[in-house]
């Protein structure tokens, strides 16, 4: 039961975070996600039936001991966003800002409540938008991350990141593998402390 109820918040909070870039593009001038219909928090339009069904369905099913998933990545035309810069590094910073949002709520909740009921599923939120939120800024095409550095990077350096995005899923599996749990376990577990036992909102 604890293994569904992670999916549906991982799943929807990447909704959540996709939703976010579709909305900052559209304050940005470009309407591309709305016209795709995606400018919403229905998650039908969202799902991606590789991604949010059968990855995490094959992972629960063989009990590998951990689940992930996402969502459709949200459309949006560079060339539109008044922005010309920074527009495309704001359109990706949208979508970690949206998870640490999240992560900030339930933890106010946890530390209003701590005795609750609900405390185990707030706290589980907090620490899935964190973790969403850290490794979407890892600067690795074609996460988030790479988006934002790109913006004060010299053409020279963008050319290298665009070059480096075909192979975005073997550096990304090589980092999980090999660096994750050294990165961004200490800055999550810190995060996770700070927000939900520390006086953060006073």
């Amino acid at each position: 039961m604890e293994n569904i109820f992670l999916l549906i918040i991982l799943i929807y909070s990447a909704i959540i975070h996709e939703y976010a870039h579709g909305w900052m593009a559209d304050r940005l001038g470009d309407p591309t996600a709305k016209y795709a219909g995606r400018l919403t928090l229905n998650p039908l339009p969202h799902i991606d039936l590789f991604g949010s069904i059968i990855i995490p369905l094959l992972l629960f099913i063989s009990k590998a001991g951990f689940i992930i998933g996402w969502a459709k990545p949200v459309p949006f035309n560079l060339y539109n966003l008044s922005d010309q810069k920074y527009g495309a590094a704001k359109v990706a910073l949208a979508g970690p800002a949206s998870n640490l949002i999240l992560a900030l709520l339930f933890g106010f909740l946890v530390r209003l409540m701590p005795l609750n009921n609900l405390t185990p599923l707030f706290s589980m939120i907090v620490y899935l938008n964190l973790l969403l939120m850290i490794f979407n800024l890892m600067p690795i095409p074609p996460l988030d991350g790479s988006r934002i550095l790109a913006a004060f990077l010299p053409c020279r350096g963008q050319v290298f990141l665009a070059q480096l995005e075909p192979y975005g899923l073997i550096i990304i599996l090589f980092f999980v593998y090999f660096i994750f749990g050294a990165v961004v376990l200490p800055i999550l577990a810190f995060l996770f402390k700070i927000i939900t036992t520390m006086n953060l909102f006073v």
